[in-house]
C-alpha cells in the first residue's frame, strides 16, 4: 500500500494516485484469484486443463483488487478532504489568518482521524511547510496532484488564483468549500444507496456456482453430459460467456459518476 508517511517533519509524502500492495496483500489476492479459477474450472468444464487456462486470470486478480483498494482509499480520502475544509473556511470566517487557520484545522482533524489520519499528515505537512516560509497555494496545488481528487485540484485552484488577486479570500474559500462539499455529500449518499445493490451484485454472482453445486450434490452425475461430450462443453462454454459479460455490466451499471 501506497502510504508514506506524511508527518509534519515532511518525510516521504504519499501519492495517492498509486496504490501499492504489501507482500501479504499480494499472496491472500493470489490465492484468491487462484481458488476462484480452480472454482470456474470445477463448474463449468471438471477438467485440469480448463483450469490451467484460467489460471492466469486468477494470479492477475491482485492488479484488479489494487483498483478497487485504490479507488476506496481515494474515496475516504475525498470524505476527509471535505472535513478538513470545512473547518478551514470555519477558522477563516472566525479570523484566523491562513496559517493560523491550517494549524487550528489540525486539532479538529485528529480527534476525527486520529494522528495517523490521511488528511491530518497532509495538513500537518501543510501546516508545517507554512512555518517555513512556503505559500498555501503551492501546497495545496502539490496535495491536489498527488491526491488525484477533482474536488482537491478545484479548491487549490480556486484558493491561487483568490491569494493572487487579493481578492476576497474568506468569502471565495466559504462558498467553493459549499459548493464543493455538497458535491462530495452528494457523491457519499449515492455510493451508500447503491452499497445494498452491490452486495447483491456480488451475491447473484455466486448464484450459478451454487446452483451447480447443490445440484451436484443432491443429485450426482446430472451434469455428466455438459462435462463428458464436445457439445455440452461448447454448451458450458457459451454459459461462462454470458456468466462474464452479466457480471461485467452489473459492474458498470453500479459505478455512477458524479
Amino acid at each position: 500500500m501506497s502510504a508514506g508517511k506524511n508527518s509534519g517533519k515532511g518525510e516521504c509524502l504519499c501519492d495517492y494516485r498509486i496504490y501499492r500492495l504489501s507482500g501479504a496483500e499480494w499472496v491472500t489476492y493470489m490465492f484468491t484469484g487462484t481458488a476462484f479459477c480452480a472454482l470456474t474450472a470445477y463448474v463449468f468444464y471438471r477438467c485440469v486443463p480448463a483450469f490451467l487456462l484460467l489460471l492466469p486470470a486468477g494470479i492477475c486478480y491482485p492488479f484488479m483488487k489494487r483498483k478497487e483498494l485504490l479507488r476506496r482509499r481515494q474515496d475516504e480520502l475525498r470524505l476527509q478532504f471535505k472535513e478538513a475544509i470545512l473547518s478551514l473556511s470555519s477558522s477563516l470566517t472566525a479570523g484566523y489568518s491562513v496559517e493560523n487557520a491550517f494549524s487550528a484545522v489540525i486539532t479538529e482533524l485528529r480527534e476525527l482521524y486520529g494522528e495517523d489520519g490521511m488528511i491530518t499528515r497532509e495538513f500537518s505537512y501543510i501546516a508545517h511547510q507554512l512555518r517555513m516560509n512556503r505559500t498555501a497555494e503551492a501546497l495545496l496545488c502539490e496535495f491536489a496532484r498527488r491526491s488525484g481528487l477533482e474536488e482537491a485540484e478545484h479548491f487549490a485552484e480556486i484558493f491561487a488564483i483568490s491569494k493572487r488577486s487579493r481578492g476576497e479570500l474568506v468569502s471565495v474559500v466559504s462558498h467553493v468549500v459549499h459548493v464543493l462539499g455538497d458535491r462530495i455529500q452528494v457523491r457519499e449518499e449515492i455510493r451508500l444507496m447503491t452499497a445494498e445493490k452491490q452486495f447483491e451484485q456480488k451475491f447473484m454472482n455466486m448464484m450459478p456456482y451454487l446452483i451447480v453445486l447443490y445440484v451436484d450434490i443432491s443429485s450426482p452425475g446430472f451434469f455428466s453430459q455438459m462435462y463428458e461430450t464436445a457439445a455440452g462443453r461448447a454448451v458450458m462454454t457459451c454459459c461462462l460467456g454470458v456468466y462474464a459479460l452479466s457480471c461485467v455490466l452489473s459492474d458498470r451499471i453500479l459505478k455512477i459518476e458524479v
